[in-house]
């Protein structure tokens, strides 16, 4: 029987997902070694429909997915805001995103903004700035990010490594999410 080494590596893609800008990164763990592989942004104002954008939010992560091959994705869960139409169309662009992962059969779990900045810096309510300084701390990279969205996926990524990469609350196929989430589906 072949032994199972302990120091697997595991990609992770972090995304933070936007309508505008979407963040996105990937880290390799090995270990509890963590390592930079990339991050970004998916620029999307450029497009004046919305669901043109969700199109290519869909296209973009499955090129990233096809270009990195990670193990699992995490997500940053919307925040609840008073805008009704923002807080549909941010939901949107997590979906498919979420359906971009599950289309390749990859296990997501969603995290709260809150939960995010208290697991990278120790306070849930650190700034954008705060977790970018912390991140590049982290993953030893120097040169700070042009926009935090990149660092605050970055973020959901580490997070998600430091809950052990706990897939409880991930979904692995499209039956899972639908069994897991009878109410958003009719």
């Amino acid at each position: 029987m072949a032994k199972i080494e302990k120091n697997t590596e595991k990609i992770i893609l972090g995304l933070d997902p936007g309508t505008s800008v979407m963040g996105y990164g990937l880290i390799s763990v090995k270990g509890q070694q963590m390592s930079l592989i990339q991050f970004g942004v998916i620029h999307l104002s450029k497009y004046s429909s919305h669901e043109i954008k969700l199109k290519k939010i869909f296209e973009r992560i499955i090129s990233l997915i096809d270009d990195y091959h990670p193990d699992e994705v995490a997500l940053e869960a919307p925040f609840y805001g008073k805008n009704v139409q923002s807080m549909l169309k941010l939901g949107r662009a997590q979906g498919v995103a979420m359906a971009a992962a599950l289309s390749r059969e990859i296990p997501i779990t969603e995290y709260a903004p809150k939960k995010v900045k208290q697991s990278v810096t120790g306070n849930g309510n650190a700034s954008k700035e705060q977790v970018a300084q912390m991140i590049m701390t982290l993953l030893h990279f120097k040169e700070s990010p042009k926009l935090l969205d990149a660092t605050d996926a970055l973020g959901v990524a580490v997070t998600h490594h430091f809950q052990g990469g706990n897939t409880s609350t991930s979904t692995k196929s499209w039956k899972a999410f639908i069994s897991d989430n009878p109410n958003r589906v009719k």
